[in-house]
């Protein structure tokens, strides 16, 4: 650090395994520690505490994953990447609310291990965004198979030989949630059901989707009401897994 090599965010980072900003503590060593990388989430937090955050993490983990941005949280993740690593990469998603930024030497992981997405309709893809962004960054292969709901189950059964290629398989669902339900009653593959808050009146706002999901008659986990961000970390865990049987 007084060679000015490092940072004070990189050298506390690189002791204590976090770096401390005006806005919080960043876990520069979670995808070390965990496997997975830390995301900062951006509601709550004012576009410029996230600005802040962003670029801490380019300097002590090589990248920033911000979820539930809305148009101030990106607008100031870019001005504030852009001012202290021009050279960094910014990608955003205006669908899923996810921007994420590499540095110009990061690399990122690469797994031998396929996460399938499934969106029942298009409305769920935006908790699904957030499990691709995820995934993607942990390094697995990620395969989208989009508006497959069992209101047309047809749709559904032309893509089974395509998630029957995946290793782990997230399926995201509003309404009553029932798409999970059949996509794991077709796959020898791990299923992660992800409900969405695209119900509307009794049991609505994701309830009934999460329950019939808690509920399922075959085989399969389901995670909280839009918790796209947790689906994909736990797809990406099961694709490191797989991974690391492959290269033995």
């Amino acid at each position: 650090m007084a060679a000015g090599e490092l940072s004070v965010s990189e050298a506390e980072a690189a002791l204590s395994g976090y770096a401390t900003t005006d806005a919080g503590r960043f876990d520069a060593a979670r995808e070390t520690r965990r496997g997975v990388p830390e995301a900062i989430l951006a509601e709550g937090k004012t576009p410029a505490e996230v600005g802040s955050l962003a670029v801490t993490a380019v300097e002590t983990a090589g990248r920033a994953l911000v979820t539930r941005a809305e148009h101030a949280h990106r607008d100031a993740v870019e001005g504030a990447v852009a001012n202290a690593h021009p050279e960094a990469d910014v990608v955003v998603d205006e669908r899923s609310r996810v921007v994420v930024v590499h540095a110009l030497d990061f690399e990122p992981p690469a797994l031998d291990a396929t996460v399938g997405l499934v969106s029942a309709g298009t409305s769920d893809a935006v908790p699904l965004g957030e499990a691709d962004a995820v995934a993607s960054e942990m390094g697995a292969d990620v395969r989208r198979v989009e508006d497959v709901g069992v209101a047309s189950i047809a749709r559904l059964l032309d893509r089974v030989d395509d998630l029957r290629a995946c290793d782990v398989v997230v399926v995201a669902a509003g309404r009553e949630g029932a798409l999970p339900t059949v996509v794991a009653g077709l796959l020898d593959a791990p299923v992660i059901g992800l409900p969405v808050s695209t119900g509307y009146g009794h049991g609505g706002e994701g309830e009934a989707a999460m329950l019939g999901m808690l509920q399922s008659c075959t085989v399969l986990s389901a995670v909280n009401v839009d918790a796209g961000f947790v689906a994909g970390a736990q797809a990406g865990l099961i694709a490191r897994r797989i991974d690391a049987a492959r290269a033995e």
